[in-house]
């Protein structure tokens, strides 16, 4: 309840109880094991809620061991003789797609991208399965917020047509629940947003956040969106006044609106982006060290990645060369590792102006073949999604999720400001 009412102060000594209470009861051991999953998913959902990627380690390993020891062992074990200890909060099946999804979850926040991949195909195999025999509605909602994250990781590794395509699918699903639709509206928005401003769709990336600010109640969403909103105004460069009345509600040096540690950190990244923007380096350099010293300390690698890249663009820009070196090289690293396409687009092009710069003739042609292969890659993706009759989905601000898609006959939007 209390992490439900956001009063996230209380919920930990409360869980550090909790923890204790269930460690000392002696009972039977698949109801021991079974309360153990509830606790320690409530305990890693709070760290997650809290951007707390790297401290949520220990307990993240936990439940995956718990979760194994559960599935060997068999439901038939003596049964308590009373009905109160009969609790069992969700089945076997259920529990391990739930292991999987927190797990995924993690991967997202992470950085992992491919690892947040491989899991949730497992969940959505095991889903599809469960769906055949039990038409519970709690599967529909694991399949929809795993959809949510997997679509998110697309997008950061330049798959926009296969992240339209399941957005398409979280469409599908709300259709057939209101109370899925009513619990998720806000999400298909935000995602909707994130993929018009990845095919280059600035104003109906804007519609897509505004719509999702007006359908969501829940803090840390409204803060996701209003940073990726601000973003949207910093690249329109033409709206000085929404932008800085957005970067106000979303101060990170004082009175930040929500607990979460990946969200203070993204907030210092985007006043970074501005600052860099309006040509004011020394402040955006001290944004972007708070954003790295915040993601260094939770493994935070996107925001990693995306900092290190920025801070050596602002010193290929003043002209220190080395410095430069010196961030685009782990940038290039982290974000292979990811993968994320757009810093490694990004990285590649200052990398190939840097050994140019510096007279490396054979290094700066090799990076310019990189670029040049990431930018092949992006374009063929982006005309690949901007010609599937989803793409129309962009222009929905309004009531339930559209049932019919007109095809287009090719793309509407450019991808010079993207290259």
């Amino acid at each position: 309840l209390l992490l439900m009412e956001r009063k996230l102060q209380e919920v930990h000594p409360l869980l550090t109880l909790c923890g204790q209470i269930v460690e000392n009861w002696q009972g039977n051991p698949i109801q021991k094991e079974s309360l153990r999953v509830f606790f320690l998913v409530l305990q890693v959902t709070h760290y997650l809620d809290a951007g707390q990627v790297k401290s949520v380690k220990p307990c993240l390993k936990q439940l995956q061991q718990c979760i194994q020891t559960i599935s060997t062992l068999h439901d038939d074990e003596i049964l308590p003789s009373n009905p109160a200890d009969l609790f069992h909060w969700l089945p076997k099946e259920h529990m391990c797609v739930l292991v999987y999804l927190v797990t995924v979850m993690h991967s997202m926040q992470a950085g992992y991208l491919e690892k947040a991949q491989k899991y949730t195909d497992k969940a959505l195999m095991q889903l599809e399965k469960l769906k055949m025999l039990d038409c519970s509605p709690i599967l529909s909602s694991f399949q929809v917020i795993l959809l949510e994250h997997i679509i998110m990781c697309r997008l950061v590794t330049g798959h926009k047509a296969t992240a339209l395509q399941e957005i398409s699918q979280v469409c599908q699903l709300c259709q057939q629940s209101p109370r899925l639709f009513s619990n998720h509206a806000a999400q298909l928005h935000t995602l909707l947003g994130l993929y018009c401003i990845s095919v280059n769709c600035m104003d109906n990336a804007e519609a897509q956040f505004t719509t999702a600010l007006r359908l969501t109640t829940h803090q840390e969403l409204w803060a996701f969106i209003v940073t990726n909103l601000a973003s949207v105004y910093i690249r329109e460069g033409n709206r000085h006044q929404e932008l800085y009345s957005l970067l106000e509600r979303i101060n990170p040096d004082h009175n930040f609106p929500v607990s979460s540690h990946c969200l203070r950190a993204a907030a210092f990244y985007i006043r970074g982006l501005f600052s860099f923007f309006q040509g004011r380096y020394n402040e955006a350099k001290r944004f972007l060290r708070e954003t790295l010293k915040m993601s260094n300390a939770e493994d935070l690698n996107r925001l990693t990645a995306c900092s290190l890249v920025l801070l050596g663009h602002i010193f290929y820009v003043l002209g220190n060369h080395r410095e430069s070196n010196n961030m685009v090289v782990p940038a290039m690293q982290l974000a292979s590792k990811i993968p994320d396409m757009s810093v490694q687009l990004w990285s590649s092009a200052l990398l190939r102006d840097l050994n140019k710069a510096c007279g490396n003739a054979i290094d700066a042609h090799e990076a310019a073949q990189m670029h040049q292969n990431f930018s092949q890659q992006l374009l063929q993706d982006h005309i690949e999604a901007c010609s599937l009759p989803e793409h129309n989905l962009i222009t929905w601000t309004d009531g339930p999720p559209p049932v019919q898609f007109q095809a287009q006959n090719g793309p509407t939007t450019s991808l010079a400001s993207l290259l």
